[in-house]
């Protein structure tokens, strides 16, 4: 109302007359812009919320880095070097790292366990400790990925109301008004574009965070996997 429908974007400074750009254009776009506009405007806020909590559960280094700093303290079996490395990077990945090392340390000297069963408990730890991580990471993704469908359908179904509106003014009697009619077609063309442009952003956001999850996930499995091949061969 006060940005698009301002009167700079219509012909005489009146909203009541027709629109002499885009924005003015947007704005006669019908009832169901502003709920495309709010779904855009949730994939924005939602994507910042998750690029900060995945930024924090990389933590404050690179990951790639990390790992291989982890692996060459377990291939020179330094366990608390790799430990203190883990209190550095913070995060998600070093949280579940550390809890591996952890039961590494916990359970080395265990009498009742053989080296199997104590590699199984290592790996065990290892896959508790990311179950509860990745949750976290993954909140929230479903709603940028419920908005993909949902923009490109009210944008339909704005794109329907709009030829609704055109074939209304063509059926009436006599020659139809060429300013409804334009104004009608607009709008069915504005819903169309803002729904593809919700749909298309939300696509591009969900795969990157996915992607970026799955790069964490990854990292975490590198890592516990050497883990447990480093105590299994250190302990034969």
């Amino acid at each position: 109302m006060f940005i698009l429908g301002h009167p700079s974007h219509y012909k005489g400074g009146d909203p009541a007359n027709e629109p002499v750009d885009i924005f003015g254009t947007v704005h006669k776009g019908g009832a169901i812009v502003p709920v495309i506009m709010s779904f855009l405007l949730m994939v924005i806020v939602f994507s910042i919320e998750r690029a900060i909590v995945i930024g924090k559960a990389a933590g404050t280094g690179s990951v790639d880095a990390f790992v291989r700093k982890v692996q060459s303290f377990l291939n020179a079996g330094n366990i608390e070097a790799a430990s203190a490395e883990c209190d550095k990077q913070k995060g998600s990945v070093a949280n579940v790292i550390k809890s591996g090392l952890k039961k590494y340390r916990e359970i080395e000297n265990d009498p009742n366990f053989d080296t199997e069963q104590k590699a199984l408990a290592i790996q065990k730890d290892i896959e508790e400790a990311t179950a509860l991580e990745m949750p976290m990471l993954e909140q929230n993704l479903t709603i940028i990925a419920t908005l993909v469908s949902i923009g490109t359908l009210m944008g339909l179904l704005g794109t329907v109301v709009g030829m609704i509106g055109a074939f209304s003014e063509l059926a009436t009697s006599g020659a139809p008004n060429q300013a409804a009619l334009s104004t009608h077609i607009s709008e069915a063309l504005i819903n169309t574009a803002l729904g593809i442009s919700t749909s298309a952003f939300s696509i591009i956001l969900y795969n990157f965070f996915t992607s970026k999850i799955d790069k964490l996930t990854y990292a975490i499995d590198e890592t516990g996997f050497s883990i447990v091949q480093t105590f299994a061969s250190s302990h034969r």
